[in-house]
Parts: C-alpha cells; sequence; structure tokens
C-alpha cells in the first residue's frame, strides 16, 4: 500500500447550486486526521462501513467550521483498498475549501489526477481496463455509453483479454518447455497450437472490431449544420434541440459565430454546430463567421447542407456544395411548409435527403432517423454492444494480433521454436498492457491525468 495519505474535493463546487460537498482522504492518516477534526455526539462508534454525525472543528481554536456526516471505510474494503474517510459538508466553496485546508495541514497531501483510481489500481482492487472505464462512466454522454462504460467496470472486457492472455501464456511455456527438454518429451503438438492460435486471432479480430463503436459512444457525431444565409438553420437547431440556443430572425447573416447544442439521438451523443450562413460579403465580423463555417465543415463527422424549399437550389447553394461535396453530406431541405404546394428542385446527385419546417418542429423525426442510417452504413451501430474498446486498448489488440500473426507465418515457414517464443511474448505484453499486467509508468501516467481530481 502507499504510505502518504492523499486529500481531495471529490464533488463539484458551484456557489448555491452544491447541496452536498465532500472532501476524501486516502491512506493510512485518514481515520488519525479525522478523529483530530471531527466531533460526534453521544455514544456513536468509530467502525468501518458507518456514517457518523457530528461537526468539523478547527483542532486549535475549537471553532465549529461545520456540521457534517463522516464516512468511514478501512482497508481493505474500500475504494483504493486503503482507509479511506470522507466528510460530507455543505455544498458550496467555503465549508469543503476549509476542510480541505484543515487535512493538509494536518499532514494529508492534495491528490493529482486520478490517484484514487490509480491507487485502486495499483493495490490490485481493478485492473487497468476497469480504471479506464470509471473515467468513461464519469465522462459518459448518453445512457448507452453509461452502460458500456459499467460493463467494462464490471470486467466485461478484462476477462476475455485476460483469458487470450492465459492461452498465449500456455502455448509459450509449452514451446520453452520443448527447446529446454526435447528429449524428455513427446513431440510438439503444432496442429493443437495452429489450432490455439486459430481461435485466439478470431477473438481477438471480433474484440477489435468494436473499437469504431466505441469511439462513437464516447466521443460522438460532431454535425455540421450548413448553408447560405437565412435557409432557417437556427431554426433548424431550435427545433431539434427544443431550445432557443440560436437567434432567429428574417434578416439574412444573423447567426455570425459557431451555436452548439448538444444531443442524443439512439443513444448517440451528438455535437450539433448551427454555422454562419456562407455567402460573399465584405462585413468583416460576417466574413469571420464564415470562414469558421467552413472549417466546422472540414471538422465535421456529417455536414447537413440546408436549403430553402421556397426560393429553391440557387447558384449560392450550388457553390456551398462543391465546397463539401467530398464530406459526407445529407441535405435537408427546410421551409416546405411555406413552399408551394407543387415546388420542384433540380438537385445534384445527394443520396440522402430530408424534408422539414422547423418552424412547425416538423421533420425533426425524419432528420433523426437520417442520422442514424448513417451511422449503421458505416457500419457503426452502437447498439447490443457489450463491450467496446478505447483508442488505447485498440493499439494494443492490433499488436498482439499482428504478433500472433506472425507466429502462424514463423510455423507455416518450420522456423525453429525460438523464433516461435519472439512473437508470442509480443503477443503477452500487449494483452498485458491492456489489462496493466505489464504496462509503463508513463503509460499509467497518460491514462490518469485525463481523470478528474477527486477520482
Amino acid at each position: 500500500m502507499t504510505e502518504d495519505t492523499i486529500v481531495a474535493i471529490a464533488t463539484a463546487i458551484v456557489p448555491e447550486q452544491g447541496s452536498i460537498g465532500i472532501v476524501r482522504l486516502s491512506g493510512s492518516e485518514s481515520l488519525p486526521i479525522a478523529k483530530t477534526l471531527f466531533q460526534t455526539p453521544g455514544q456513536q462508534k468509530w467502525e468501518s462501513h458507518r456514517v457518523l454525525y457530528g461537526y468539523i472543528r478547527h483542532p486549535e481554536t475549537g471553532e465549529t467550521l461545520d456540521e457534517a456526516l463522516l464516512l468511514i471505510m478501512q482497508a481493505p474494503r474500500s475504494y483504493t483498498r486503503e482507509d479511506i474517510v470522507e466528510f460530507h459538508c455543505h455544498g458550496g466553496i467555503i465549508p469543503v475549501q476549509q476542510v480541505l485546508q484543515l487535512c493538509l495541514e494536518l499532514g494529508a497531501r492534495l491528490a493529482t489526477h486520478g490517484e484514487f483510481t490509480l491507487r485502486a489500481f495499483l493495490n490490485g482492487r481493478l485492473d487497468l481496463a476497469q480504471a479506464e472505464s470509471v473515467a468513461e462512466l464519469v465522462g459518459a454522454q448518453s445512457p448507452l455509453a453509461s452502460k458500456m462504460a459499467l460493463a467494462g467496470l464490471e470486467g466485461k472486457l478484462s476477462k476475455p483479454i485476460q483469458s487470450l492472455r492465459s492461452v498465449c501464456l500456455d502455448i509459450l511455456a509449452e514451446v520453452e518447455a520443448h527447446i529446454d527438454f526435447e528429449d524428455d518429451l513427446p513431440p510438439l503438438n503444432e496442429s493443437e497450437i495452429q489450432f490455439q492460435l486459430k481461435e485466439t486471432l478470431s477473438k481477438v479480430k471480433n474484440i477489435l472490431a468494436t473499437a469504431q463503436q466505441g469511439e462513437l459512444l464516447r466521443r460522438g457525431l460532431k454535425v455540421a449544420i450548413l448553408g447560405r444565409p437565412n435557409v432557417g438553420k437556427s431554426s433548424l437547431l431550435n427545433a431539434w434541440s427544443r431550445t432557443e440556443r440560436a437567434i432567429v430572425t428574417d434578416l439574412p447573416g444573423t447567426t455570425r459565430d459557431i451555436v452548439e447544442s448538444y444531443l442524443v439521438v439512439g443513444g448517440i451523443p451528438l455535437q450539433v454546430l448551427d454555422t454562419a450562413g456562407i455567402r460573399e460579403t465584405t462585413d468583416q465580423i460576417e466574413r469571420l463567421g464564415v470562414a469558421r463555417s467552413q472549417q466546422a465543415a472540414s471538422k465535421a463527422d456529417l455536414i447537413l447542407l440546408t436549403i430553402d424549399a421556397q426560393v429553391g437550389w440557387t447558384a449560392e447553394d450550388a457553390l456551398i456544395y462543391e465546397q463539401v461535396k467530398q464530406y459526407p453530406l445529407l441535405l435537408v431541405i427546410n421551409k416546405i411548409d411555406i413552399a408551394s404546394s407543387n415546388y420542384t428542385l433540380k438537385l445534384p446527385p445527394i443520396e440522402r435527403i430530408v424534408k422539414t419546417a422547423a418552424a412547425k418542429q416538423e421533420g425533426i423525426e425524419e432528420l433523426e432517423r437520417a442520422i442514424l442510417d448513417y451511422v449503421k452504413m458505416g457500419n457503426l451501430s452502437a447498439h447490443n454492444l457489450d463491450i467496446a474498446i478505447n483508442v488505447r486498448q485498440a493499439a494494443a489488440l492490433t499488436r498482439a494480433f499482428s504478433a500472433l500473426e506472425q507466429v502462424e507465418e514463423t510455423i507455416k515457414n518450420q522456423l525453429p521454436l525460438d523464433f516461435w517464443t519472439i512473437d508470442l511474448r509480443t503477443a503477452i505484453n500487449a494483452l498485458g498492457e491492456i489489462t496493466g499486467e505489464d504496462v509503463t509508468e508513463s503509460v499509467l501516467e497518460r491514462i490518469f491525468s485525463r481523470f478528474c481530481i477527486g477520482k
């Protein structure tokens, strides 16, 4: 166990917003610090997994700083497998800051990003894949992302990875035994090893196939609403998000900068960008807005090219289309409610077309279905996922897959057994990186630096 005691504020602190603020300690001095600061009326027992009621008092002046609850979780039955104490104070800034400062004065050290979870990993409470799932659960932007992170926390990724690594270790042990004691052992069953390798490669490939879905659920889709001025882009955003995020007027060029809204469609987080209308203009501010719109288009996963059904397909629409047609595109024909009943449009060959009347909130469901169809066409369906690996895990699995393929090639070419062991060890190390059985300090630092302080 780690010797020093760490402390951090474990809840978001917003003035006049939070009802409870938690200060968390982990380490051998957690209980002594708590007993110095916390006074309990009556005959309450200081026992593990018990909530105590009392007052936080300054150890020197005796001044009461807060009325609070104290939660005790003694090792090893705690998140870090160390003694943990939590002061549950009144929310706001002052009470938790005062408690934090007193803990520091009594010998605790301010925790770094993710240090509580890092200690849980180092003390064997979680493996590395589970620890990453903790951060993903905290940062989940949709119910599906939360479900996937919880599955990872329960070990649904770790268990198959550990099983695959165990198979590779067994093969390596058998090969090395034949290298050292060939005369004392029966001939190596190469066909059985080839069968095991084939099965392992198939399972690794199946797990690798979840990488895109995992990234989709974690990051979501960035969707840019693009078009010339006054086609109803801002009305579309407002109708879709059911808010008044964007200013809507009859004056073209009202939107001068990117307006963002965050939605969840079919379990997939969407970052929707309402952009400035694209047109030639001498207005310097509007020109900057147009430039940002073009930049947003280049970085978007999907563009909603929006046109006005009442006006029709114009030369300006055609010019914008030429600039963005190389990107994933969906054409939105807006204002169909005020267009002529027999309107016709001469359109370029765009496959995905949706008709909307944003001012009346019509066509939004069709728009969402079209976006989900686009996701499915890209084989990025987010449903029915049990596990979905992240970018780091995918990189390690890819190395393992390549190494195991090389073992197959080595066997096929009838190379000496020593050559088998080189790539088997590479695969074993790569699989170990996922769960943390073979990981460097720099990798740990990179992973846990993305956590919030207090977690």
